[in-house]
């Protein structure tokens, strides 16, 4: 039976403040207006959300090349207890269930209910513990966890407190995976400089036509803070991690709106294992993964 704890956590803020990127979740499978992180918390949205994991557009390219990412670097491990923070709907977490039974005994966390309830139908009579709670005051003991995962979250939190938690919860030869979007990416660049101000400004001069609300063009603002591979693996080093490997996925040459095109016509020629890169080869990823031990 899974185990589901409610729990109330205090928001743990501090450390030198970063450049903000006020930009929308490329994760995420429609916007409203409202800030990302509140409508995590939306049932609705939550589903759909985990929808979108199996979609053919930028989003489920996106996860299928994070899980690609993210197992290539599990494979370090051969075991012992596992740690998903942020978990979301459960996605990961049900295929570490599938592609390597028995290996892990999983716990998860995510701030948001709703997805914690999404994981727990897709995990149910697994023996995965799930429990609301915040990746900058985790609510386990030290040296707990032999894995620690950590995929689209340090974009949404104070990315220093989250990496000493997760540097407080893992072992001594522990495994910590943590993911980033790529802000120096060609995609990146264009996306949030270019083709969302773009949006914002014709759903502006829709709204002075009188286009209703519903029907203008428009990216929200999250308030998501994405850092640069090198500054992130300072961070890391700052809270005792020693990072080991970095390896960039979602290659994606092409740019919005273009890419959805693209992708349409290469998808079904696409292995998972083409989508990530390291060395010359890493520059078109839109996101990256640092995999690190512990330093101290």
């Amino acid at each position: 039976m899974v185990g589901v704890r409610k729990e109330k956590w205090a928001v743990v803020r501090g450390g030198p403040a970063e450049t903000r990127s006020a930009v929308a979740d490329p994760e995420a499978p429609g916007h409203d207006g409202r800030d990302i992180r509140v409508q995590f918390n939306d049932p609705s949205f939550a589903a759909s959300y985990a929808a979108s994991y199996q979609g053919s557009g930028p989003a489920g390219r996106y996860f299928s090349s994070r899980l690609q990412a993210t197992f290539e670097a599990l494979g370090r491990s051969p075991g012992g207890d596992l740690l998903d923070v942020g978990c979301g709907p459960g996605i990961f977490v049900r295929s570490v269930l599938d592609t390597r039974p028995g290996d892990f005994r999983i716990s998860a966390v995510d701030q948001a209910l709703a997805m914690i309830t999404e994981a727990a139908d897709r995990t149910a009579g697994t023996g995965v513990e799930l429990a609301v709670g915040r990746a900058e005051a985790l609510q386990f003991p030290d040296a707990r966890f032999d894995v620690v995962v950590a995929m689209g979250v340090l974009e949404y939190c104070d990315p220093s407190v989250a990496l000493r938690e997760l540097h407080r919860v893992l072992r001594p030869d522990g495994l910590v995976l943590v993911s980033m979007l790529n802000p120096l990416s060609p995609y990146r660049l264009f996306e949030w400089g270019v083709y969302w101000p773009l949006l914002r400004l014709l759903g502006q001069v829709e709204g002075l036509l009188g286009l209703p609300p519903e029907r203008r063009h428009g990216v929200p603002k999250s308030g998501i803070r994405a850092l640069p591979a090198g500054r992130l693996r300072r961070r890391m080093r700052e809270a005792g991690l020693r990072p080991i490997d970095v390896v960039h996925y979602d290659l994606t040459p092409s740019v919005p709106p273009i890419d959805r095109l693209v992708h349409r016509w290469t998808r079904r020629r696409e292995r998972p294992a083409d989508t990530v890169g390291r060395s010359l080869w890493r520059w078109p990823g839109t996101a990256y993964l640092v995999a690190a031990t512990r330093s101290r």
